[in-house]
């Protein structure tokens, strides 16, 4: 066991001969590739050491929730070493396999389970999620237009981007499906005099966004829905969803499209923000179980595909990768400052669970396959619209 391990790190330090990295096993033995090592692994016990290896990054998951390894240093660091390493790339094991196939059925995005699988990652409170995101506690990528910008700054930039791409007109109205906890509609109403409608599964967020609605004066401009949002209805000029498009599932990507397309006037603009990739990969089973049960991250051309067969017309992609993994560090820094308080209501396991969600996130954008996507559509063509990309950074 020892020696395989001796033997992963030193493909690492093959592939990149700088690497700063260090191993401490269950008997105190410490391999090192410098005598300064800027992460190391603290392995507890040799059946830990045995779950990462025949499991990957799921199997590190789970012994660094329950402890049974331990990080000195740099988290991320350790994280795209593993990266370098392929720990992504194993096979998983036939229980990994019966357990993956067994979540995969009990978090499928029907109706009902839809609704369970947001309760369970976003009912979780505004009071913790104040702890680490922004004012209008915007869980999705901000867009950093200089690098000085701040986090509230930085997803103002995000409303406005998005704003500019939908060529927002007082007056108009603007679907948001998957609304969070209210932020773009507030932006939109206020800023660009629009009237809005959103939906949410969250009971907790649509509580919260509707006291915050009323106590800005906005009851009049914007309608919160605590609804799937395969029962909304009405015709809107223009649509957004903002990191929604995750938890709809891969084999409801056909209908929500369609969805879209009936709720979209023609000629409307609509922009789909979500997470994705370049080309279809496997779906990690760790995030799946512990954070996002029912969630799915779709390629490129998986959500152009759909697009197309429901009629839109494609006008611009964008992908905003590197603007997310720096959203996720700073949610993590806001996160460790506020780690005792988080750990006294929720536990030292949720603690390192959410610590390791957002840094190995950091790490997927940065290093792995992991993208963010903002794709601007047309519900068929409209010859009216710019030719150009001029308004887009035009404030």
């Amino acid at each position: 066991m020892k020696n395989t391990l001796k033997d992963l790190i030193l493909r690492i330090k093959k592939a990149e001969p700088n690497v700063s990295l260090a191993v401490e096993f269950w008997d105190r033995e410490i391999f090192s590739t410098r005598p300064q090592p800027i992460a190391t692994l603290r392995l507890k016990t040799e059946a830990g050491a045995r779950k990462i290896l025949a499991e990957g990054f799921p199997g590190f998951g789970e012994a660094y929730v329950q402890g049974v390894l331990d990080v000195d240093g740099d988290l991320q660091e350790l994280l795209r070493l593993g990266v370098v390493a392929g720990m992504a790339q194993l096979r998983p094991s036939g229980r990994e396999k019966l357990r993956f196939l067994v979540d995969s059925l009990r978090s499928r995005n029907t109706m009902k389970g839809a609704r369970k699988n947001i309760s369970h990652h976003y009912d979780l409170g505004e009071d913790f999620y104040s702890l680490f995101l922004d004012s209008y506690l915007t869980y999705s990528s901000a867009y950093f237009e200089t690098p000085d910008d701040s986090l509230e700054e930085a997803q103002r930039n995000k409303y406005d981007h998005i704003a500019q791409k939908l060529l927002l007109r007082e007056g108009e109205t603007l679907l948001d499906i998957g609304c969070g906890w209210g932020g773009m509609l507030i932006h939109a109403a206020r800023k660009y005099g629009v009237a809005g409608v959103g939906n949410t599964l969250s009971r907790s967020q649509w509580q919260y966004a509707k006291e915050g609605i009323s106590a800005l004066g906005l009851d009049g401009r914007i309608k919160l829905l605590l609804d799937d949002y395969r029962n909304l209805n009405g015709v809107f000029d223009k649509i957004v969803s903002i990191g929604m498009f995750e938890h709809v599932g891969k084999e409801f990507i056909p209908f929500f499209m369609r969805k879209i397309s009936g709720l979209l006037k023609k000629g409307g603009l609509g922009l789909l923000h979500t997470i994705g990739k370049d080309v279809e990969t496997p779906r990690d089973p760790w995030t799946m179980h512990y954070i996002f049960p029912g969630g799915y991250l779709p390629s490129l051309s998986e959500i152009i595909y759909h697009m197309g067969k429901a009629g839109f017309s494609i006008l611009d992609v964008e992908n905003l990768r590197l603007h997310y993994a720096r959203t996720l560090d700073c949610w993590a820094i806001n996160f460790e400052s506020k780690a005792d308080v988080i750990r006294e209501k929720f536990g030292e396991e949720f603690v390192r669970m959410w610590r390791l969600y957002l840094n190995a996130s950091s790490v997927g954008f940065k290093f792995a396959e992991t993208r963010l996507y903002q794709i601007l559509f047309c519900n068929g063509l409209n010859n009216a619209l710019p030719m150009t990309r001029k308004h887009i950074y035009r404030r």
